[in-house]
């Protein structure tokens, strides 16, 4: 405050410069400005006029010494009795001029002819300049107008052995170039005056504060006016004005001052500390001295805005000044906007916390999160159970679960997550559930109606310390979905109308986030109902492989990944695995067409080339009879296919697109054979090719997806090393193991595409299960070999199938002599069947008729189709195989030994 005062003056500034003058500050400050200026100047001339005689005298001394040393120089003579004496002299006075800094050096007769001359032109004319007094012998330096302009120069006699005057030298320099010295120094010259102008000005400004600063610049009469006016404005402002000395005695309070702080008339002079009626706080921070802003003290029942600042930052007196602001309405106001900008920026936060996900239960947990602290100690969420598996809630409040429990402590009474309520009429839930209207319980103690659902409950959460509720109900288009309770505890004040409405504005935007996770919580378990449907329910009964499966669908939904077990004729089974990009209803209904059509195709048993052609062209109709904007067609699935022969150890395997398959052998190494790449399904054009492998006993084959190796954060050939890693070095894991070793070495914990993993462990049917023969060409031969089969039924203990089996071996081995072509050849299987085949080297099939009264033949094979549990065709790159299957006698049907599992590599 005392700077204020110090500059109050200016409050009538041009009034006041005007008479500045007249101060006695001001005219000492502009005599002594007047006096040093003038003294610089005068020194500025001074040094100018000295420069400039100095550099006049300097040029005169030089050319003379120029001129005199260059006539008494060795050789001038010589030079001058020369034939030409311009062509020896001219450069030498260049020469010279150059080196003396001189403009011109001139050489001349005695009756003033040019011998040199730094314009060559002027060579052999009259010089310009007095050559009397030189010609007697005399230095004589004159200032001429000459052919280089305005030169002062100086011309000296050249003399022979005799002192005779035989030649004139002249040296000079021009004006311009002597006033270019002068002009150089200028700058330094008024340089040092400037400093010193400044530096007394400085001294003087100085001065002249310090006399300022004792007389204020003013007269009496201003300093009257100024302090009439100090005291006017002092004692109106609404603003309490304090001034505390150094040793904490208050010096001056306005009337506001008095007001506000209820002070006794005769304050001025007594310690801060000793006034009545002034909280203990404010006292402190009066006599502390040190620098507050806005700091909110209690006066009463005011709230008063304190500002202090020290009163010698600029050489005033130690001390401070005080300033007091009622703000006891302002703080009341900024009070409730403080209230209404928390709850928009809790519900700001609640539109970007909730909803994160398209989980019923995760968006429960962040409703539950975002409230607490700020607006709950505790919140729990309750949900019809039905929302939880994507279904419509129930009218009533039966059958809620609790979906989540967040509060600021672990300990609290409330129940856990997971619990399922049956909630009675009298509740604030079921009411609010039944009425669509949120529920206030600003008093649990006194409240009863919530008690009685569970009252052994109730008064532990009394004990703890909740004392309000409120319970809203979670409702989105027109449906109560739930309710969610906001809990307060302790020393919170309690729940009142207008958090009613904030719990109401809450709860409605995270009301349509759980809607919409309820909505896909059912369509994700429909579509993934559909896949799995339409996946293997169980792996088919066939003695060729040891199989064990993995299917996990997607974070975002169900897929069109899918694998199959086909077991064939003659013991052999058929691997499939394959993958629909995309991902949703319409990969699975995709999925489950080309699954069926998969096992369609291997019902004529085809090899695996011509089946995956036989799907491409399925998959390319497939594409040109969808609608473009009902579907988006087939193309990108990619399907591997392979068949497996326990009695030949052959795999055969073909693939369109997909990835090849991972070998474990018997040894622990790991291989992935190379396998010819086709195209994905529904290109055309090209055709597939297969690869064929012998196979060791108890070799695993695994065979995947591209979700299992593939992901964002790795590429394909990272992710085959991975798995190359899980799988080596564990030849004797059984498949389960395998399975679940592989998914969680490989996957995270929410895989973003589904998975696929079909592990099989080879098995080879024993020789002594194994018959076969080969047939001569002739009729007769079938009754041998009915009786070679017979024979072997014996051993085998199926005596009771050899008339069965008779028959069906002579109508088909008679049907093969008959129509077809050498060579032929009989195999008998036991497996879980009694299988019987015949093969011969023609490409044509027997067809099933019915044949007419009259006609002689035809009957075979409808025997055959009648007797056998299955029959049919196969054709080989030799000709063709016809097969026929007899059950086994319930006694006789054992499996086929497990290999003994191979041992690691020690």
């Amino acid at each position: 405050m005392a700077n204020r005062f110090a500059h109050f003056p200016h409050l009538s500034v041009m009034r006041l410069v005007s008479q500045s003058t007249r101060s006695v500050a001001g005219q000492v400050l502009v005599f002594q400005v007047a006096l040093v200026v003038l003294l610089v100047t005068c020194g500025v001339i001074a040094l100018v006029l000295q420069s400039e005689r100095d550099t006049s005298a300097e040029a005169r001394r030089r050319s003379t010494a120029v001129a005199q040393t260059f006539a008494h120089s060795p050789g001038v003579l010589a030079a001058l009795r020369a034939p030409d004496p311009s062509k020896i002299l001219q450069p030498l006075t260049e020469t010279a001029r150059r080196a003396a800094g001189v403009d011109f050096i001139v050489v001349m007769d005695t009756g003033g002819i040019r011998f040199t001359h730094p314009l060559p032109d002027r060579i052999g004319k009259r010089f310009v300049g007095e050559i009397g007094p030189s010609l007697a012998g005399k230095v004589y330096v004159e200032s001429v107008d000459g052919p280089l302009g305005r030169e002062v120069q100086a011309t000296v006699p050249v003399e022979n052995a005799d002192s005779e005057v035989v030649a004139l030298v002249s040296a000079g320099m021009k004006v311009k170039n002597v006033e270019s010295q002068v002009t150089r120094q200028l700058p330094i010259i008024l340089g040092a005056g400037a400093g010193a102008l400044v530096l007394s000005t400085g001294v003087t400004a100085l001065v002249g504060r310090r006399l300022r600063r004792q007389t204020h610049s003013l007269g009496p009469d201003e300093m009257t006016l100024m302090y009439e006016h100090h005291d006017t404005v002092l004692h109106s402002v609404k603003e309490g004005v304090l001034i505390v000395a150094a040793d904490g005695r208050l010096m001056l309070a306005n009337d506001e001052a008095r007001r506000l702080l209820e002070l006794p008339p005769d304050v001025e002079g007594k310690l801060v500390s000793e006034l009545p009626g002034l909280e203990p706080e404010t006292k402190a921070l009066l006599a502390s001295g040190r620098e507050a802003t806005d700091e909110v003290h209690l006066a009463g029942e005011r709230l008063l805005a304190v500002n202090q600042r020290p009163t010698d930052r600029e050489g005033g007196p130690k001390g401070t000044v005080v300033t007091l602001r009622d703000s006891t309405e302002l703080q009341a106001v900024t009070g409730r906007a403080e209230v209404a900008r928390e709850r928009l920026r809790l519900l700001y936060d609640a539109g970007l916390h909730i909803g994160t996900t398209l989980d019923v239960l995760r968006t429960a947990e962040e409703l539950a999160r975002v409230p607490i602290p700020r607006f709950a100690d505790y919140v729990t969420v309750d949900l019809a159970d039905a929302v939880l598996h994507g279904e419509e809630p129930a009218p009533t409040a039966t059958d809620m679960r609790r979906a989540a429990v967040c509060g600021i402590g672990d300990d609290h009474p409330l129940s856990e997550q997971g619990r399922l309520f049956d909630y009675l009429p009298s509740t604030p839930q079921a009411r609010g559930y039944g009425s669509g209207r949120s529920q206030l319980v600003s008093d649990l103690a006194a409240a009863t109606g919530w008690r009685v659902q569970d009252p052994e409950r109730a008064e532990a959460i009394i004990g703890y310390g909740f004392h309000s509720l409120i319970t809203a109900p979670i409702q989105a288009r027109g449906v109560v979905l739930g309710m969610a309770n906001f809990w307060r505890a302790q020393k919170r004040e309690p729940f009142d109308e207008e958090d009613l409405s904030l719990a109401e504005e809450l709860v409605a935007r995270a009301a349509i986030s759980i809607d919409n996770a309820r909505r896909y919580t059912r369509e994700h378990t429909l579509a993934v109902t559909l896949q799995r449907s339409l996946l293997p329910q169980a792996v088919p009964e066939q003695n060729a492989l040891d199989i064990a499966y993995r299917y996990l669908p997607a974070q975002s939904g169900v897929g069109g990944d899918w694998f199959d077990v086909i077991p064939l004729p003659g013991s052999r089974v058929a691997l499939a695995v394959g993958d629909v990009v995309g991902h949703g209803l319409h990969a699975a209904a995709t999925m489950g067409r080309l699954r069926t059509a998969v096992h369609n195709f291997s019902t004529l048993d085809l090899p695996p080339d011509e089946l995956l052609s036989h799907l491409d062209d399925l998959v390319g109709r497939i594409d040109q009879n969808e609608a473009a904007e009902s579907a988006a067609g087939v193309v990108g699935a990619t399907c591997l296919y392979g068949i497996y022969d326990p009695v030949t150890r052959r795999y055969v395997m073909a693939r369109a697109g997909h990835l090849a398959p991972a070998l474990v052998q018997p040894d622990g190494t790991v291989t992935f054979p190379d396998v010819p790449a086709g195209p994905p399904l529904g290109l055309g054009g090209m055709p597939f090719q297969t690869a064929e492998l012998c196979l060791a006993e108890g070799t695993q084959l695994v065979l995947y997806t591209d979700g299992l190796i593939e992901d964002r954060r790795r590429d394909l050939d990272l992710g085959m090393e991975l798995l190359r890693d899980v799988l080596t070095g564990h030849p004797a894991r059984p498949p389960e193991e395998t399975c679940q070793d592989v998914l969680d070495s490989l996957l995270p914990e929410r895989p973003k595409d589904d998975v696929a993993l079909l592990v099989a462990r080879t098995r080879t049917l024993p020789p002594d299960r194994i018959a076969d023969w080969d047939v001569p060409p002739d009729p007769a031969a079938v009754a041998g070999m009915r009786d070679a089969v017979s024979a072997k039924l014996e051993v085998w203990g199926l005596s009771e199938l050899g008339f069965t089996m008779e028959l069906i071996l002579s109508e088909l081995l008679t049907n093969a002599i008959r129509y077809g072509a050498e060579p032929f050849h009989v195999r008998l299987i036991r497996d879980r069947t009694l299988i019987c085949e015949v093969s011969d080297g023609s490409s044509t099939s027997p067809h099933l008729r019915y044949a007419a009264t009259t006609d002689e033949g035809g009957r075979g094979l409808f025997l055959v189709s009648q007797m056998a549990e299955r029959w049919g065709t196969r054709y080989t790159p030799q000709g063709k195989v016809i097969w026929a299957e007899q059950a086994l006698p319930e006694a006789v049907q054992q499996p086929v030994p497990s290999p003994a599992a191979p041992q690691a590599p020690t």
